[in-house]
């Protein structure tokens, strides 16, 4: 295998397919990145660690088509420490490198990996079935936006998941920690209109997914069984076998080249829609940007465990926080508020993981001038909800335990 190719194209293909590497691979094998030089001019870098595989194609200089295996964490290594010269790539061994070493020179760099054997590396899933197309830009904010409220507690996995849900032409994300739960729908283009599906997708990998999306370019969702039971509009689902669904289950984001696949989490989500209550008490909006940015400065001098508390007058809101012996902050905000409980108390990290997501709802709606957030709630101890403020059903929703009722739990 022989090219050339540009440092800085190499240089972030191989840094985007790294991040996808297993910390602890549970064969020495699966640390490795496989280079497949084509002979129509392109360069494909990929990995697969039987949960995840990242696949990523760029423009090369092919002179002798192959595929060779590097230790991965190596070569993005190195790749990041190469000056700004084009890169020359040469394998030793010819176009199907099982043993010997890779050359790489860049400029006066030189350096020379041992590859390893490409006949032990597992091969890379295949998604038969495409479940139709949604903007990159469109998805990447609304899995920015449930993403962080998803648990970290590996002890728990359905809850270290985003539930995806497709019905016809709407799809609605969903993730919960248990003291608090994002909800964000949207819409796009299905394969099939009649479609109905649920996917518990890692939170992690569905993160990475969205760094290579981008606004104004179709983002393909595909799968391979769904885990739990196949919706109508999903035939070829049903050529999975049963014993295989838990196991085998996938689902794949391509777009600009590159793609991403995760195994999907066996079981079942909470039964969220229930979570958020009839009704409210008490209600205030305020300017979108304006809040979060105090809220910020507030939350500076909050101590672990201590929290934000939010005031709320006739027109602002007085936004506090504090430690023991050592700083208090106090800011106010413009606000329209309307109740007869004046006051709720948050955990500074939910409550400015809610408000960022509120505020990019808002202002995809009403632009940053205009966009405002609203809190709904009852009482200190009672759940409140998060939403942007605009006209008709919000498209996002963060229900967040106040600080006062943490021992609570939303399952």
């Amino acid at each position: 295998m022989r090219f050339s190719i540009e440092r800085d194209t190499l240089t972030e293909a191989v840094a985007w397919v790294a991040r996808a590497l297993p910390t602890r691979p549970v064969l020495p094998i699966l640390a490795g990145l496989l280079l497949t030089a084509t002979d129509d001019g392109g360069l494909i870098l990929s990995c697969f660690d039987y949960e995840v595989s990242a696949r990523i194609r760029v423009d090369a200089a092919v002179d002798e088509p192959g595929t060779v295996l590097v230790p991965g964490k190596l070569l993005a290594d190195i790749t990041r420490s190469l000056p700004g010269y084009p890169v020359q790539v040469d394998s030793s061994t010819g176009a199907s490198s099982s043993t010997g070493d890779l050359a790489m020179t860049c400029g006066a760099a030189a350096f020379s990996l041992v590859t390893m054997p490409v006949e032990e590396y597992p091969q890379l899933p295949e998604l038969p079935v495409t479940a139709g197309t949604v903007d990159g830009g469109i998805l990447a904010a609304a899995i920015s936006q449930v993403v962080s409220a998803a648990s970290k507690d590996d002890t728990l996995p359905i809850l270290t998941g985003v539930n995806i849900e497709l019905t016809g032409g709407l799809m609605t994300l969903v993730a919960t920690d248990r003291y608090r739960l994002a909800v964000r729908e949207l819409d796009w283009a299905p394969a099939s209109k009649d479609a109905e599906a649920t996917f518990l997708t890692p939170a992690k990998t569905l993160a990475d997914a969205a760094r290579m999306m981008s606004p104004g370019i179709p983002v393909q969702i595909m799968l391979r069984g769904d885990g739990r039971g196949d919706g109508p509009g999903w035939p070829a689902l049903t050529d999975v076998p049963d014993g295989l669904r838990a196991a085998d289950a996938m689902i794949g984001f391509e777009s600009g080249g590159r793609r991403l696949t995760t195994r999907l989490i066996a079981g079942e989500f909470i039964k969220y829609k229930s979570r958020f209550p009839a009704e409210f008490g008490c209600r205030g909006d305020m300017p979108a940007v304006a809040l979060t940015e105090a809220v910020k400065r507030v939350a500076l001098v909050a101590e672990r465990g201590s929290p934000v508390k939010l005031t709320f007058g006739a027109d602002t809101v007085t936004i506090e926080a504090g430690s023991e012996g050592q700083a208090r902050a106090r800011e106010a905000v413009a606000a329209e508020f309307g109740g007869d409980q004046d006051w709720i108390a948050f955990s500074p990290g939910y409550l400015l993981d809610g408000l960022a997501a509120a505020l990019t709802a808002a202002q995809a709606s009403d632009g940053d001038d205009e966009a405002r957030i609203r809190i709904d709630f009852t009482g200190p101890t009672k759940p409140a909800v998060i939403t942007a403020a605009v006209k008709g059903q919000p498209d996002f929703r963060y229900l967040v335990v106040p600080q006062r009722a943490l021992n609570s739990v939303l399952s």
